[in-house]
């Protein structure tokens, strides 16, 4: 490898000529010859082959005699001494990439094994989580009847409150369950005792009052712990905060996902008076409460959530990059216990990014999904091009590979 020596002014000019001109060119032997005879400040340049990326280590830096200010110019990748940014879009290798291996054990945790649907709905609602809601009920009750004494009225229904237990709370929660696969106009329709409207199974289970009595008292956490809603830490969802925790918890305990997962939203339908109703046109629903939700791709099933509770609620998963946005902090949020186990995430173009792709790869986690043309980190390039119909172009920048493909539309 020769050395040649230029003089620090010339260095000075090439950088300036070539930051301005963005035409970068690799100056010959015969030129830099020329320049040795000049007096001065010196400092070697190390010559590099076409196919050579070439950098510059901290001893090769200017040793000038002058005070001279020489600056340091990011240059694009180029024969001779140039360096490739880190952010350059090339044409693909055309390898195949290697991808983590995939090391998690999918399938369910639990023997279900001459399993009936009663043992299926206690793998998710066992009876300790059911004696905390009756606790909690039970608490509330007390709570309402001690401090609306003076101005409940004798007949009132609330007045013939006795505490629940488990027995009642289960059967509850089965007569709630049934009115979603028995449709009827009102709550107290299904104890109607007419031959055109009767169900007989409802009046025979548990007679009305103490069906929406209960309803009217049921809790899942104790009020006296919620904090004041201007509190900067106020949680929207604090009343049901518990039980959504709690089957966060279990849908990972009880089934691990495959290597395809997937991440994306989902609308229960909700009518009522709610700050963080959605209205979403695409949906079935159109209106209701959004979750994100990550789930395996084969069979659908939900391995975790999140409700989506306004713009203002913040969200700081653990090793989560700090550049990322709000939807890539809840995609990581999302799918950080299933990292370093080589799963394939899909997403839409709501959640992809440039800075999230290669966080997800740090962790063993490759993923793909659509984005759109104004998105930021993307060879704008690959976009402008006209493309006829069934043909794609690619670019890639080391592990990210962008392709665009044309059908009725470019995707």
């Amino acid at each position: 490898m020769a050395s040649r020596r230029v003089t620090a002014q010339q260095v000075v000019g090439m950088l300036f000529e070539s930051s301005s001109d963005h035409d970068y060119e690799t100056h010959s032997a015969s030129e830099a010859e020329e320049d040795v005879r000049d007096s001065g400040s010196e400092f070697s340049v190390q010559e590099y082959s076409s196919d050579e990326e070439a950098t510059l280590s901290a001893d090769e830096e200017p040793v000038v005699e002058e005070d001279i200010d020489v600056p340091r110019v990011q240059q694009p990748e180029a024969e001779g001494f140039l360096i490739r940014r880190p952010d350059t879009w090339i044409a693909p290798n055309m390898e195949q990439p290697q991808s983590p291996a995939f090391t998690g054990l999918p399938g369910c945790r639990v023997n279900t094994e001459n399993f009936l649907p009663l043992h299926f709905f206690h793998l998710f609602m066992a009876d300790v989580f059911l004696e905390e809601i009756v606790k909690q009920t039970n608490l509330y009750a007390a709570q309402y009847l001690r401090d609306n004494a003076a101005r409940l009225k004798p007949q009132s229904r609330a007045t013939q409150w006795v505490p629940t237990y488990l027995k009642e709370m289960k059967t509850f929660l089965g007569l709630t369950f049934l009115m979603g696969l028995i449709r009827k106009p009102s709550l107290a329709s299904y104890w109607f005792t007419s031959p055109l409207m009767a169900t007989a199974i409802f009046p025979a289970t548990m007679t009305r009052n103490p069906y929406l009595l209960l309803l009217r008292m049921l809790h899942f956490v104790d009020n006296a712990l919620a904090l004041p809603r201007d509190h900067p830490d106020c949680d929207r969802l604090f009343k049901i905060r518990p039980v959504l925790d709690h089957f966060v918890d279990r849908f990972s305990e009880v089934y691990v996902p495959g290597k395809e997962i997937s991440v994306d939203e989902s609308l229960v339908l909700f009518k009522g008076c709610l700050v963080f109703k959605q209205y979403i046109p695409s949906k079935r629903a159109r209106y209701g409460i959004k979750l994100y939700m990550l789930s395996e791709s084969s069979t659908g099933y939900v391995y975790n959530f999140r409700v989506y509770t306004g713009r203002d609620s913040s969200i700081d998963p653990p090793g989560c990059p700090a550049t990322l946005r709000v939807s890539e902090n809840i995609l990581w949020e999302l799918g950080r216990r299933l990292f370093n186990k080589g799963h394939h995430l899909y997403v839409d173009n709501f959640y992809t990014g440039v800075q999230l792709f290669k966080g997800l790869f740090r962790v063993d986690t490759v993923a793909c999904g659509t984005i759109r043309s104004y998105q930021k980190g993307y060879p704008r390039e690959l976009f402008c091009k006209k493309l006829e119909r069934g043909q794609c172009s690619a670019l890639q920048n080391n592990e990210l590979l962008t392709l665009t493909f044309s059908d009725r539309r470019d995707v």
